[in-house]
């Protein structure tokens, strides 16, 4: 299996993804090297590429951007940049990035696998226009019992506590999930959701949450990496299934915050 093909796996079966636009490409690396093992990951942050390099991998897949902007390419010729691309070339590793692919892939890609994680079954009732939001009707619960669910889950990847906004006591039963930062509130609206997951980098709070709040909705907020870390364990057990000669490991990362309280 060569870098080029891995990829190639991936765009050739995504027809949602325009390949004039897309920031699934080979980010660092020769697209014609041999890649047997695999590392996935949410962020290629520094630290992931010497756990790769550590590892002794060939092949670093990635959600987000090596260089800090969606197209990786404003920051890439700083300083930092610069450095952080000198030692992946000089250790060999290849840097595949798999967000527009990943973000709709069916079943198993982003939305599905962190609506699976928070328990949410079967089938959407309504996948939005664009395909990165989707509701999931459920028997009606109270809100805040809803939320700790989620936050239960949450907890079991490093992200004990999520905000929340609205009444505790309001039944829900008509969940918005989204993908990533694929998650605005006036599409969920749209959708007929009673209450909406978003995350930190999707929704901002003086207009998302605020705009739901005065319509009497409820909202849970979370961390970006956490909304999308399930979906990073689905992609590494597809690479591993699915592209014969490659075997793939999940690196978890989730949220890279800590709460600190007065205690």
């Amino acid at each position: 299996m060569i870098a080029a093909d891995v990829l190639e796996h991936f765009l050739s079966r995504s027809d949602w993804v325009d390949r004039s636009r897309t920031v699934d490409r080979i980010i660092v690396g020769i697209p014609d090297q041999d890649v047997e093992r695999c590392l996935v990951t949410w962020m290629p942050s520094f630290d992931a590429v010497r756990q790769a390099v550590e590892q002794r991998v060939d092949l670093l897949m990635c959600h987000e951007p090596t260089f800090w902007n969606h197209h990786d390419d404003r920051l890439r010729d700083t300083g930092p940049g610069l450095a952080k691309l000198r030692y992946i070339e000089e250790h060999g590793l290849v840097v595949i990035r798999n967000h527009d692919c990943w973000d709709r892939w069916p079943e198993v890609g982003i939305p599905w696998a962190w609506a699976r994680f928070l328990g949410l079954q079967g089938r959407p009732a309504v996948i939005g226009a664009e395909g990165y939001q989707h509701r999931y009707d459920t028997a009606p619960v109270p809100f805040g019992e809803f939320a700790r669910g989620v936050a239960a889950r949450t907890a079991s990847i490093g992200a004990p506590l999520i905000e929340v906004s609205g009444d505790m006591a309001q039944p829900v039963s008509r969940i918005g999930v989204g993908t990533g930062c694929g998650c605005s509130v006036f599409e969920y609206l749209e959708m007929g959701c009673d209450c909406c997951i978003i995350c930190d980098d999707g929704a901002s709070y003086w207009q998302h949450v605020q705009y739901a709040a005065d319509q009497g909705v409820p909202v849970i907020c979370v961390n970006h990496g956490t909304s999308e870390e399930p979906g990073m364990a689905t992609l590494a057990r597809y690479v591993d299934q699915h592209i014969e000669g490659l075997s793939a490991e999940h690196l978890r990362q989730s949220c890279p915050f800590q709460l600190v309280g007065t205690d």
